[in-house]
């Protein structure tokens, strides 16, 4: 498996990397273009990295472990509303992937690294880490009473992380032209409209 201890040099090259796929897109990512973007060689850059794929591979592992850092650092009010939990939650990382919309072209790449096990795994993880925190705001909310019990907890985080996934991947293809935040948090109110108890 990847190393996932970064040096200073790897994390430039990632950041390198990054932009290379907001611009362009993970098609036009290769060893030599990204080389020539931050004036390496390309044997010098395969001291850092062994291929392409690792580097993707590096990116969604710095992506989750900065995800997982952010999300459980988030300080709720006291007795704070379930629904409202999920808002934030949400608002967080619609920021996020505002900000970082490589990760995006990365995650919605299955059809381009199907094939390395690796990567599909990594993808696989951050995915169902999303659906641990969104199960875990369902069963919290259903538990006090705050959303109906009308549709089951895992049915019901599918229902939310699919219609989330829809709002990302039409943000995508706009080329990141719409509002990510705002359409995403539309997706969500509608969502909770439906099983929110008031």
């Amino acid at each position: 498996m990847y190393n996932q201890q970064f040096s200073e040099r790897q994390v430039e090259i990632m950041e390198a990397a990054t932009i290379r796929i907001s611009k362009f897109g993970i098609q036009h990512l290769t060893i030599k273009t990204l080389a020539e973007d931050i004036g390496l060689s390309e044997p010098a850059l395969y001291r850092h990295f062994k291929s392409k794929n690792e580097i993707l591979y590096s990116l969604l592992e710095y992506f989750k472990t900065e995800m997982k850092n952010r999300i459980e650092a988030i300080v709720y009010k006291e007795n704070e509303y379930a629904g409202n939990k999920l808002r934030i939650i949400f608002k967080s990382q619609l920021q996020a992937f505002t900000k970082k919309p490589a990760i995006i072209s990365i995650l919605f790449a299955e059809s381009i690294f199907h094939f390395d096990e690796g990567l599909s795994k990594k993808v696989e993880e951050i995915m169902e880490m999303m659906q641990g925190y969104v199960f875990a705001n369902i069963k919290e909310g259903k538990g006090a009473g705050q959303y109906n019990k009308l549709i089951g907890t895992s049915t019901l985080t599918t229902i939310i992380i699919g219609g989330m996934r829809m709002a990302v991947l039409k943000w995508k293809l706009s080329g990141h032209k719409s509002n990510l935040v705002k359409d995403g948090k539309a997706v969500l109110e509608g969502i909770l409209k439906m099983i929110e108890r008031n």
